[in-house]
């Protein structure tokens, strides 16, 4: 099964803002993917996650093979299965079959550049221990923050699986999606096309971006995911935010036992909601139907489960933004 605890409305039901997003989706990368229609229900999240991942992943003249490598390395380091099967198939799909192969076991690269670039995205899950921060352009910056985002949505969201049985998982079947999409991966795409879908959503880009489309699509996906209204208490945020500050990225050994810890002092209606924006954030896989059931006694709509797991994504994926310093085109 796809989804783990809701089934989105089928792609073609879909109205106003969300039929925009698939419209874009269907001309300019793969289609209404699972990623993207698990985010459905709240269409300000997903026009703002679609904007930063085609500005950053699809758009600009940063090199695709490059951002391709960012984005798998991350999603090996969250631990994002399905994203690693996903972005090493579109590896193949540049042709480069041997580097897409050699990250998804974790070997090191061949070319100087690309050890650089995997050393560096790799280090961004714990950037305060690494004194991180970026020496690259907007694109390839944005592809690093984007998939941070998204790991955690789709590990929170999506079962593991692209193909039953894993079967994404054994090369061959990897190199034949590839060519599937080569096409598709190989064509530009003109920056800014996205920005549309944003209806003036967020504040401020961040300096990182300097002038690019990939920090307006950012500051709106900031905005879009830290306005969680009734969700939270200010204790609660207060619980993640300050967590994810001290672990610095560290993956817990007994997720479920660790996050019931620290939202055990907090008072009974605040803790189910902490405990799953406090997973979405360290270990997404870890949330349970339980946690699930829980959360719909008092929050029953789809909408309000992917605004939670989106703010507990979004925090951590601010806690690897902070140290960065403005771009370079590089």
């Amino acid at each position: 099964m796809t989804y783990r605890f809701f089934t989105p409305s089928m792609s073609r039901a879909a109205i106003g803002r969300t039929a925009e997003v698939y419209t874009q989706l269907r001309e300019d990368f793969l289609g209404p993917l699972p990623t993207f229609q698990a985010l459905s229900a709240e269409p300000r999240i997903l026009a703002a996650t679609w904007s930063l991942m085609r500005e950053a992943l699809l758009a600009g003249g940063a090199s695709r093979i490059e951002r391709e490598l960012v984005a798998t390395v991350v999603s090996r380091a969250n631990r994002c299965r399905f994203c690693v099967d996903a972005h090493v198939t579109l590896l193949h799909a540049l042709g480069e079959h041997e580097l897409g192969e050699v990250i998804a076991r974790g070997d090191p690269p061949h070319r100087p550049r690309h050890v650089a670039l995997t050393r560096w995205a790799a280090d961004s899950r714990h950037p305060r221990a690494a004194r991180w921060t970026s020496p690259y352009c907007a694109e390839i910056t944005g592809t690093l923050l984007a998939f941070h985002f998204i790991n955690r949505v789709v590990s929170a969201l999506l079962a593991p699986d692209l193909l039953p049985g894993g079967l994404q998982r054994f090369p061959a079947v990897r190199s034949a999606g590839g060519r599937f999409y080569a096409r598709t991966v190989r064509e530009s795409r003109e920056p800014g096309r996205s920005l549309t879908l944003l209806e003036g959503d967020g504040g401020a880009p961040p300096a990182w971006a300097t002038d690019s489309p990939v920090g307006v699509a950012y500051a709106a996906l900031q905005a879009a995911t830290t306005d969680t209204g009734d969700l939270l208490s200010e204790a609660a945020r207060e619980t993640i935010t300050a967590t994810v500050s001290w672990e610095d990225g560290r993956h817990p050994d007994r997720p479920t036992e660790w996050a019931t810890d620290l939202v055990r002092d907090l008072p009974a209606q605040d803790r189910v909601g902490a405990r799953i924006g406090l997973l979405a954030a360290f270990a997404p896989a870890a949330i349970t139907p339980g946690d699930v059931a829980l959360w719909r006694l008092s929050h029953p709509a789809d909408a309000d489960l992917v605004r939670l797991v989106a703010y507990g994504a979004m925090a951590a994926t601010d806690h690897v933004a902070r140290p960065l310093t403005p771009s370079r085109r590089s």
